[in-house]
């Protein structure tokens, strides 16, 4: 984000800005992304000229959609905001408006600190935001999207919020209570999605697994996949975000059934240690935690599972963390990251002390990495030989660069494909055969 900026700052000073023209930054995950997408296919239908991170920096308009998960997040959210704010004193832009998680959570405290910003919208503000642009919320646009993915894959938001009591977490503060889309709107949407030429479609949520609830009064996830599955168009479909307690089992029997479901499941666990799971409130023993990896494993052989962990939380000892290190061990994840504890405002947690030090946090982090990063290399080497559908996203250097079904962009392994030894059309899929692998990137060639 530095280099874009600093970038978009010294070629400002040569650009004219264009009138109605409006630049979308966004910072985040996935969700946000979408959520920008959203934006950006409302303001394209009231006639604005709309660009995702522009490089062209010739926007009088710059609309910023923050995220207010963790530190870090917040701190880079704060940078890009003062950093646009210089560039409107300079007379770069005209109009900085800030909207996302950080704006819903700090609103009062933004607004004091930099009025520059000429307004700040939360989450759920969108008509608010469109209003203050003197635009229309146009309702018959509900669902659409200009994607900001490469145009074969797009993430696909099946619910907002979370009902989750999760003693770390602000996302109930900036995002409110869990509140599943209709299933006939998804499917919609999805159609709209393939016929756009859409290939694979990453369900996400603070919490799939809740999905349905509090619409249909049970769990729906099942029901919603299938439904998907039957998308003409539609080549594969991966799961995001999965809370483990009362995990829904019978969504396994659709990734079985259905060939377009992938054998990935992305399913946050925080922690190894039961004491640790419990100060969390995630419902959740340790115990119950291997036996549902168990249990998806034995249920879906070769499913990929990706998970994230906590190192740090109030209170963690050097017992549970290598109670959580003895886990990760013996689990061997097929994907994994780690995240330092951060301490949240009005969570659960804020109420007790941030007692482990920052260096200790990022320590245990760092081992727990060193470890993941051995089991991935292992798990490579085993893919040797064996030959894999792979679909491609982009050219780097000498390498086409594409993904198999157990991965999912920006966050999972690479397969890497020589430009001088094969030709692959971006958006296409081909079967790769692996001939070498590293610990996160796998090398290989083409195949008929």
């Amino acid at each position: 984000m530095k280099t874009f900026l600093n970038v978009y700052l010294c070629t400002m000073k040569t650009k004219t800005l264009k009138k109605n023209k409006v630049n979308v930054v966004t910072l985040g995950c996935s969700k946000n992304l979408f959520d920008s997408e959203v934006l950006m296919a409302q303001l394209k239908g009231n006639n604005f000229d709309v660009e995702h991170e522009s490089q062209s920096e010739d926007s009088e308009i710059v609309i910023i959609n923050t995220c207010g998960f963790i530190d870090s997040a917040k701190q880079e959210s704060i940078d890009t905001i003062l950093s646009f704010a210089d560039a409107k004193k300079a007379g770069l832009v005209h109009k900085v408006y800030v909207t996302g998680c950080l704006s819903q959570r700090y609103k009062d405290d933004l607004e004091a600190e930099i009025p520059e910003v000429d307004a700040f919208f939360g989450t759920k503000e969108l008509p608010h935001l469109l209003k203050t642009l003197k635009a229309d919320y146009k309702h018959e646009l509900i669902g659409e999207r200009l994607l900001t993915t490469p145009t074969h894959y797009a993430y696909f938001k099946i619910a907002e919020g979370c009902d989750r009591p999760c003693s770390f977490c602000a996302i109930p503060i900036m995002r409110g209570g869990h509140k599943s889309t209709p299933m006939e709107d998804l499917v919609k949407q999805a159609k709209a999605l393939a016929a756009k030429g859409v290939k694979e479609l990453m369900l996400i949520a603070q919490d799939l697994t809740y999905y349905g609830l509090d619409l249909y009064k049970k769990r729906a996830l099942a029901e919603l996949v299938d439904k998907l599955a039957d998308v003409e168009g539609i080549e594969w479909i991966k799961l995001h975000y999965a809370f483990p307690n009362n995990f829904p089992m019978d969504v396994l029997d659709v990734m079985n059934n259905r060939e377009n479901v992938c054998n990935y499941l992305d399913i946050p666990l925080q922690h190894g240690s039961t004491k640790m799971l419990k100060a969390m409130r995630r419902g959740i023993t340790r115990e119950k935690t291997e036996q549902l990896i168990k249990d998806l494993r034995a249920k879906v052989p070769g499913i990929a599972l990706r998970t994230t962990l906590i190192s740090g939380y109030p209170g963690e000892t050097e017992e549970d963390f290598q109670e959580m290190y003895d886990f990760v061990e013996r689990s061997r994840f097929e994907r994994l990251g780690i995240f330092t504890y951060s301490h949240e405002e009005n969570t659960h947690a804020y109420n007790f002390e941030d007692d482990v030090p920052e260096e200790l946090k990022k320590e245990r982090a760092d081992k727990i990495m060193e470890l993941q990063s051995q089991i991935s290399y292992e798990l490579n080497q085993e893919k040797i030989g064996k030959v894999f559908k792979v679909l491609f996203d982009k050219v780097e250097g000498d390498f086409f660069i594409g993904r198999t079904e157990y991965d999912s962009p920006d966050v999972d392994n690479e397969v890497l494909v020589r430009k001088d030894e094969h030709f692959v059309r971006l958006g296409d899929f081909a079967m790769v055969e692996i001939t070498k692998a590293d610990h996160y990137d796998l090398y290989g060639k083409v195949v008929d």
